[in-house]
C-alpha cells in the first residue's frame, strides 16, 4: 500500500486542506512483465473522522492500512474540522466540500473509479453520521455505507447539553434540522418509500451498549426496520471508544460488496 498526505486548496472551503489516502499497490507478478500502461481504477472507501478528530487520526489509531491491504481498496481520509459534515450556519461549507469537491479532486489526483458500485463509506461518530448523510442525501453514488457508534439523530436535545457552541455552529437553530437533508431519520424514512431497489445503499450500522449514543442507534434501527430498508446492525459490548471502533472497522471492510 502507498500512504500519502495530500495537501490541496479546496475551492468551496476557500483554503488550504490536507487528506490522509492509502492507495492499493501493483506488483510486478500482478502487472506482468512488459512496458504496459494501466487504467484500473481502484474502488474507494471514504472514511470520516469523528468531532475531536482529524484525517490523521483513522491511521493512527487503527491499522487501517493493513486491514485494506488485502482487499485492494483505496481509503480516503479528509478533514473536516467539527462541522457535522455541513454547510455550517457560521462557518464554512464542508458538506459541499465532502460531497461534491472532495470526490472530484481524489479522481483527478489518484486512479479511483467513480463507479457507484465501487464507492462507499465510513465514519465513526460524527463521521457515522456524515457517512449516513452521504449515502442517503446520493444513494446513486454509494452502493454501501457505515455507521459506527454514528450520531444518528441530531434533533435530539442531547448535543444542546452536551456541545451547544458546536452544535450552533453548524446548525444554527435545531428546530430547523427536522425533516431536512442534516435529518438522518427523515432520510431513512424517505429511501424506504422510494420504488427503485437498485437506488438504495446497503447500510452498515453498530454501537456499543455502553455508548452514550446507543439509544439513537436503537432509534434509527427501527426507523429503518419500518422503512424496509437493507440494514445490517450489530450491538453488542462496548462504548465510544477507539478499542470499539478498531474491532468494528474489520467487520465493515468485510461487509462491503467489493467487485471480485
Amino acid at each position: 500500500m502507498a500512504l500519502i498526505q495530500c495537501n490541496f486548496f479546496a475551492e468551496s472551503l476557500g483554503l488550504s486542506t490536507t487528506m490522509t489516502v492509502i492507495l492499493p499497490e501493483q506488483t510486478r507478478s500482478q502487472i506482468g512483465m512488459t512496458n504496459v500502461v494501466h487504467t484500473h481504477r481502484h474502488p474507494t472507501l471514504y472514511l470520516l473522522h469523528g468531532l475531536s478528530d482529524d484525517h490523521s487520526i483513522w491511521l493512527r489509531r487503527t491499522s487501517i492500512e493493513r486491514y485494506a491491504a488485502a482487499l485492494g481498496i483505496a481509503v480516503v481520509m479528509p478533514q473536516v474540522d467539527r462541522s457535522f459534515y455541513t454547510d455550517m450556519a457560521h462557518g464554512n461549507r464542508y458538506w459541499t466540500f465532502v460531497s461534491e469537491e472532495l470526490p472530484r479532486a481524489v479522481r483527478s489526483f489518484f486512479p479511483l473509479s467513480d463507479a457507484r458500485e465501487d464507492n462507499f463509506v465510513a465514519g465513526l461518530s460524527m463521521g457515522g453520521y456524515g457517512a449516513f448523510k452521504l449515502a442517503l442525501n446520493h444513494p446513486d453514488r454509494f452502493a454501501a455505507a457505515a455507521s459506527l457508534s454514528g450520531a444518528m439523530d441530531v434533533t435530539d436535545p442531547i448535543y444542546l447539553q452536551l456541545m451547544p457552541e458546536v452544535f450552533q455552529l453548524a446548525f444554527g437553530d435545531q428546530a430547523t434540522v427536522a425533516g431536512t437533508a442534516n435529518d438522518l431519520l427523515h432520510l431513512v424514512s424517505a429511501l424506504g418509500s422510494t420504488a427503485d431497489s437498485t437506488a438504495k445503499p446497503l447500510l452498515y450500522q453498530c454501537c456499543g451498549t455502553e455508548d452514550f449514543l446507543y439509544e439513537q442507534n436503537v432509534r434509527f434501527r427501527d426507523t429503518c426496520r419500518a422503512a424496509g430498508v437493507d440494514l445490517t446492525y450489530d450491538e453488542g459490548p462496548g462504548d465510544h471508544s477507539w478499542e470499539y471502533w478498531d474491532q468494528q472497522i474489520q467487520h465493515v471492510l468485510n461487509w462491503l460488496p467489493l467487485r471480485k
